[in-house]
């Protein structure tokens, strides 16, 4: 038993074997930054577990229960990472659920990554992935259990040795990044990949967009190639751990990084 791993509210390490999580994939989860005691944008990380599990069919009431779970892990710690992890439940050996589940839930406690700090202060380099996303429009955005997608780009960004990649759909169309959500900017305008085939519709990626637009920015969605990023005045990354960081350079391109580490600034109230 752990206190920093609670599932259906109480101390455990252990899912049953037959749990469709473990199974198939099936389920949602979110990754929260804890400051100061507090998960940070709590609130819009329901939503979207609420808006992926509606997608997936799922139904779950036990919001109040979650919401306690996630505070009381997160009182405790200055900086953190808290993550929740919905489950459709256990049982059935086929694809098809039975009519009658009974969800499981996971609320745990983990390190903040500390090399993100760095990257926000002195920027990162992007490689290109080859490995391309699958078009999918009924998963697109929602951030659902099955990452395999996500485990060989990640491996093949460590046997590049890159900071992280850029990623592409099938059509060679830019989606995001092996853990981020990508942003650049063109002039006055904004741009970001367009994410109805496929990609995570990230909680920070959704306040970026609000602010950029509260501040007077166009800011468009776009289905784009990597090659418009060389025409790009400046490149970023952002989730919620961490935050919004500027890129330096792809390739040969280098990009400035004042812009970035401003909107971080403005966004989250940090100076690195």
């Amino acid at each position: 038993m752990t206190a920093n791993m609670l599932i259906n509210g109480q101390p455990h390490t252990h899912l049953p074997a037959a749990d469709r999580a473990f199974q198939y994939g099936d389920g949602v989860f979110t990754t929260i930054r804890v400051k100061d005691g507090m998960p940070e944008f709590w609130s819009l990380h329901k939503q979207r577990l609420q808006q992926g599990l509606e997608r997936l069919g799922m139904v779950f009431s036990q919001w109040q229960q979650v919401s306690q779970s996630v505070h009381d892990l997160a009182s405790t710690h200055v900086g953190a990472v808290v993550k929740v992890l919905i489950s459709r439940g256990e049982g059935g050996r086929g694809y098809l659920p039975p009519k009658q589940m009974q969800a499981n839930w996971i609320v745990s406690q983990h390190p903040l990554p500390e090399h993100y700090a760095d990257w926000r202060l002195q920027g990162i380099s992007l490689g290109q992935s080859e490995i391309q996303l699958a078009r999918q429009p009924l998963l697109a955005g929602i951030k659902h259990l099955n990452r395999l997608e996500q485990v060989l780009i990640r491996q093949h960004v460590h046997q590049q040795g890159w900071d992280d990649a850029l990623v592409c759909d099938t059509d060679n169309m830019l989606v995001e990044t092996s853990v981020a959500n990508l942003f650049w900017q063109l002039g006055h305008c904004w741009y970001t990949p367009d994410l109805q085939f496929a990609g995570v519709e990230g909680v920070i990626r959704r306040l970026l967009i609000d602010h950029l637009q509260h501040k007077g920015h166009q800011v468009h969605q776009v289905r784009a190639t990597p090659q418009v990023l060389m025409q790009a005045s400046s490149v970023l990354i952002c989730n919620s751990l961490m935050g919004i960081v500027p890129v330096r350079q792809i390739g040969e391109q280098v990009y400035p990084m004042d812009n970035a580490r401003q909107l971080n600034k403005e966004c989250f109230g940090e100076q690195n």
